[in-house]
């Protein structure tokens, strides 16, 4: 039985990703999933008109949102929110929670991604030696997605 820590935020409604962690699912029917979403402040956001929310609530929201998307779905065992960095945000929980046996990271398309600006898979792979899977949304994922993130 392997615990994967599934790492993202405005892509966490990806079909990619659900795809990839039924994929894992399929190889191990006993995965468990922890969704860590990091609290990404507002004004970096694609989707979030206003600068006013709190990244931390903005996070809760969104983990919320994908709770219930994966439910039934996929073995998703928690939802947490992290620091606003993502490299720190994934330290912080390895610490408190070791024992993983591999990350999912889900990305924005390339041209957009601050995540991939900073090369996290490669930067986890690195630090932790263990596998990484890297998820990333299709350029044309925005369109259908958007309305359900932002919630208009």
């Amino acid at each position: 039985m392997g615990r994967y820590l599934v790492v993202a935020h405005e892509t966490v409604s990806n079909p990619v990703l659900l795809k990839q962690l039924g994929q894992i699912t399929a190889s191990d029917q006993q995965a468990e999933f922890v969704l860590l979403v990091p609290a990404t402040r507002v004004r970096h956001l694609l989707f979030r008109r206003s600068t006013d929310e709190d990244a931390g609530a903005a996070a809760n929201e969104l983990a919320e949102k994908a709770r219930k998307l994966f439910e039934n779905k996929v073995n998703l065992v928690d939802t947490r929110v992290g620091a606003e960095s993502p490299v720190t945000a994934i330290d912080d929980e390895v610490k408190a929670h070791p024992g993983y046996t591999g990350f999912v990271i889900s990305t924005l398309p390339e041209e957009t991604s601050r995540w991939l600006k900073m090369d996290l898979p490669e930067v986890v792979r690195a630090k932790y030696g263990l596998p990484v899977r890297h998820v990333q949304a299709p350029p044309d994922w925005f369109g259908p997605y958007r309305a359900w993130w932002t919630g208009t």
